[in-house]
């Protein structure tokens, strides 16, 4: 089985698959200093209450935008997996990349819009929410051609907190209230934050729709996409896995090369 590494600013996700299929998923906190020797206690130990045990690996993939994790996850594969791993982009990457630094694009929206061209073969915008919230535009060819960094959610309410001293800690999550005038200090931070979060991802999506040109479907990932979906129509599909599929997808091209 493959095991897929998504390492990202805030976590870092393990998959466990077979084919596309994910067996199992696990995350971790990213931190570049843990060691390939912790990173395998961790495993080891959840490998074995899903059933599975570390021999059941015969190859690892990794998608990094974190430069100083990417050492020890591969000394993970090669020293407890017995596998070289792929990196995702190491080689290049296998669909155009229409943007004026190719090489300055994060594996993971590259990966991202490689999965969500597999889903739909139409000119797409795929939203990763993530430490940042990231918009990119994929055309029907299956050429990346740019997109948007924003900052993600969490980041804006950290730092709308460490610079009010006053502003408490609130839980993102939707208003109680569908009214947008708050009437306490928390209920107008809530409706900020979360109604203020809805519009800039419509607005957006509206602009980039109106500079495509043409009928565009928006793809939606990442762990507050079911959130935001329940509160906005702006989305065609919700694919919380799209990144780990999209290593799939990589890591079977590569096989068939």
């Amino acid at each position: 089985m493959l095991l897929a590494i998504d390492a990202g600013n805030t976590n870092v996700v393990f998959a466990l698959m077979e084919g596309l299929q994910i067996r199992a998923r696990w995350r971790i906190a990213t931190d570049a200093r843990r060691t390939a020797d912790e990173y395998a206690v961790w495993l080891n130990q959840l490998l074995q209450i899903e059933g599975f045990a570390m021999a059941d690996v015969d190859a690892v993939i990794i998608a990094t935008v974190v430069p100083r994790a990417l050492h020890n996850l591969t000394v993970l594969a090669t020293k407890y997996f017995k596998a070289d791993p792929l990196i995702a982009g190491a080689a290049g990457w296998d669909i155009v990349l229409d943007v004026e630094e190719p090489a300055s694009v994060g594996a993971d929206r590259v990966v991202n819009a490689i999965a969500a061209h597999a889903l739909a073969q139409d000119d797409l915008i795929v939203i990763d929410f993530g430490t940042a919230t990231t918009f990119d535009v994929v055309d029907y060819t299956g050429a990346y051609k740019g997109g948007i960094i924003a900052p993600g959610i969490n980041l804006s309410l950290d730092a709308l907190v460490a610079a009010a001293a006053k502003l408490p800690r609130i839980a993102i999550e939707a208003p109680a209230s569908a009214s947008v005038i708050g009437r306490t200090t928390e209920s107008q931070m809530h409706i900020g934050v979360f109604w203020g979060y809805v519009a800039m991802i419509e607005g957006l999506v509206a602009r980039m729709r109106s500079e495509i040109g043409r009928p565009t479907k928006v793809i939606a990932t990442g762990g507050l996409a079911v959130l935001f979906d329940e509160h906005t129509n702006i989305f065609d599909i919700i694919a919380s896995d799209l990144t780990i599929q999209g290593l799939a997808m990589i890591h079977q091209r590569s096989v068939q090369h």
